[in-house]
């Protein structure tokens, strides 16, 4: 079994932490912090929760001026972020709880506390306090040599980043964040390229119009903007939205045919669903997406349909053979319920077949 994210904050962890503020303040009490830290709560907290409750402890611990501390866990961050530690995000939570008075300083802090780690859940405090000086900051960051504060820049203002605050001020007018897309639209950092694809998604599920304007354009401008607009329109194609599957290729499957659709009629829970299928034509099968979708049964005995990628590509022969499996093992985010479920074979969008089974 995997290790628990929550565990990435232990007593290693805590040692280490205490052993370069020591070096930075030789005062700090290290051996008080550690016993708080370590309280009867902490077993049960999670990530977060965890967390939290070390930034909020450092804050007892630390010179009560917020220059001053800021100062000294600039000077320890440096020291222990040689590589990316996700762990270590608890530099910017204590920006995000006690900074948001000191607008200057704490941009200054989270500046270097994004570098090989990310700053882009604390921003949102700030983005919401101060729209527009944090989105000035946003666009000065997005121009910056550093990929880590261009990659800053955009997820920063995601309207919809998972974790994060709902920026909703940006889910109803994207506009000031579409000024952060149009200065990373080219890019070369893959790091980059990636967030600024998810921000486009986000911004699909509220303004999916907005997006297939940015789409017709951007891909009419530049072809190698290709990978980031299929990226960002994810959400979009998934849907089946027929505007945006046409500008990228993805025809009505009118002359095409399935056939030989196999798929077991139950499956327990814990084990794999697998199903296999042929698509055939008189021509040639051309450009294709090809996805499944799995209504599944919810607790309230509605369903919800969610869309997994099967393939894509340019097919120029008559006939395909298509194999997939979906595990039914527990995970932390879906949970399973007993019952009869659907699942869809989907061409260019459009079901072609459909079939039930049975979870067990």
């Amino acid at each position: 079994m995997a290790e628990l994210l929550k565990n990435l904050y232990n007593e290693h962890y805590i040692e280490r932490l205490c052993s370069e503020l020591l070096k930075v303040s030789p005062s700090f009490d290290a051996d008080t912090f550690t016993l708080k830290i370590f309280d009867e709560n902490w077993t049960p907290r999670e990530l977060k929760e965890r967390m939290r409750h070390i930034s909020t402890t450092l804050a007892a611990f630390l010179p009560k001026e917020y220059l001053n501390a800021v100062e000294i866990l600039k000077q320890c961050f440096l020291h222990m972020n040689k590589e990316f530690s996700l762990e270590n995000i608890i530099f910017q939570d204590f920006v995000e709880v006690y900074g948001l008075n000191d607008f200057q300083t704490s941009m200054y802090a989270l500046e270097c506390f994004t570098i090989n780690s990310t700053s882009e859940y604390a921003i949102r405090k700030f983005i919401l306090k101060y729209q527009t000086q944090t989105m000035k900051q946003l666009r000065l960051w997005a121009k910056s040599e550093n990929e880590h504060l261009r990659r800053l820049a955009c997820e920063g203002c995601r309207p919809r980043l998972p974790w994060g605050i709902a920026l909703e001020n940006f889910q109803k007018d994207p506009t000031e964040v579409l000024e952060i897309l149009e200065i990373l639209k080219d890019d070369t950092s893959l790091y980059v390229k990636k967030s600024l694809a998810n921000n486009l998604n986000d911004i699909s599920k509220d303004n999916p119009e907005i997006v297939i304007e940015i789409l017709k354009r951007w891909r009419k401008e530049e072809p190698k903007r290709e990978w980031i607009l299929k990226h960002g329109c994810r959400t979009l194609l998934k849907k089946g939205d027929k505007e945006t599957l046409g500008i990228f290729g993805f025809s009505l499957p009118k002359h095409i045919e399935l056939h030989n659709f196999i798929m077991q009629e139950s499956v327990k829970m814990g084990a794999d669903l697998n199903f296999s299928f042929t698509l055939e034509t008189d021509g040639t099968l051309g450009l294709l997406r090809v996805e499944y979708a799995i209504e599944f049964l919810r607790k309230n005995t509605q369903s919800n349909k969610k869309v997994f990628h099967i393939a894509q590509g340019e097919y120029n022969a008559q006939k395909k053979n298509f194999s997939k499996s979906y595990s039914f093992k527990p995970i932390t985010t879906r949970k399973y319920y007993e019952g009869t479920h659907t699942i869809s074979i989907l061409v260019n969008g459009v079901s072609l077949a459909k079939k039930e089974f049975i979870l067990n």
